[in-house]
């Protein structure tokens, strides 16, 4: 029987330059959706699928993050005397408990496996998630807690993929895949940015992972793969002899927010979706069409 997934990893320490000068002052995961920023989004997912320690990979002018997962004493204390209730509960349900959350920094942009690797004290020898915040999964259950129910029947490495377009398999981690059922598809290997023509598939891996402690071997070598980073996937695939690889198709919307595009469309799917927002942003949205 597989361990626990217990443990994820959320590498936030990019500079989210698309979105500049938005994020000139202020980190990429700290921008809202509705009233909420992605990254309490992704840690929201992380409490459902039963993880119990955060680790956040983060760089120079990421202690805003810090700080919206702490108490923030005089605003609780404003909040509490003027009787504002359903704020304060907002602001409280910010905060991680402590011990159960550890910070550490990527100190140089290598890719996302060394950001990745630099949480590897944190992890020890578990099963661990990887949660990528700029991809905003909705889904009921959430998408991490339909990846650990899934990785509780087959163990080894679990991912979530989703089909792309032939000519788009070299922006991403592409899987070689055996067999595939519709939802969930065993692979033989990935690999990173393939040209379309070479490509082995069209099943891209997308935002979250669970993972095998035994990729930090290879991620503590250092060896650069495609565009001169440290890939995630290079390290996964070293994996694959002594772990099965699954890419599940999970049941939700994923909505890139680390372009503008996908990250509009978010805001407007979630506004949508509330009880306070919808009726009239649709009303809005008929008058601006």
């Amino acid at each position: 029987m597989s361990k626990p997934v217990r443990k994820a990893v959320f590498p936030v320490a990019g500079l989210g330059t698309r979105f500049l000068p938005a994020t000139k002052a202020m980190p990429k995961e700290m921008l809202p959706v509705v009233d909420k920023p992605l990254i309490q989004y992704a840690v929201e997912e992380a409490l459902e699928a039963g993880i119990e320690e955060f680790v956040f990979v983060t760089g120079r002018g990421k202690s805003i993050m810090e700080d919206h997962f702490d108490h923030a004493v005089e605003l609780e204390a404003a909040l509490g005397e003027r009787g504002k209730e359903e704020e304060l509960r907002q602001v409280l349900a910010c905060v991680l408990e402590p011990g159960r959350v550890a910070y550490t920094r990527q100190q140089r942009p290598l890719g996302l496996g060394h950001a990745v690797w630099c949480g590897r004290e944190f992890i020890a020898d578990e099963p661990f998630a990887v949660i990528l915040v700029d991809d905003l999964m909705v889904g009921r259950p959430g998408c991490l807690k339909q990846m650990v129910d899934v990785h509780s029947q087959v163990g080894g490495t679990v991912i979530i993929v989703e089909d792309v377009p032939r000519e788009a398999t070299q922006r991403y981690g592409i899987l070689d895949v055996i067999k595939d059922d519709g939802r969930l598809a065993s692979a033989r290997a990935l690999i990173e940015k393939p040209d379309p023509a070479e490509a082995p598939s069209t099943l891209s891996i997308v935002g979250r992972y669970i993972l095998q402690p035994e990729v930090f071997d290879h991620l503590s070598k250092h060896e650069a793969g495609a565009g001169g980073e440290i890939q995630l996937t290079d390290a996964i695939a070293t994996t694959i002899e002594h772990h099965p690889l699954h890419g599940l198709r999970f049941d939700g919307r994923r909505f890139d927010c680390g372009t503008k595009l996908g990250f509009v469309q978010a805001n407007l799917f979630m506004a949508l979706a509330r009880d306070d927002l919808g009726d009239e942003l649709r009303r809005s949205m008929k008058e601006y069409l």
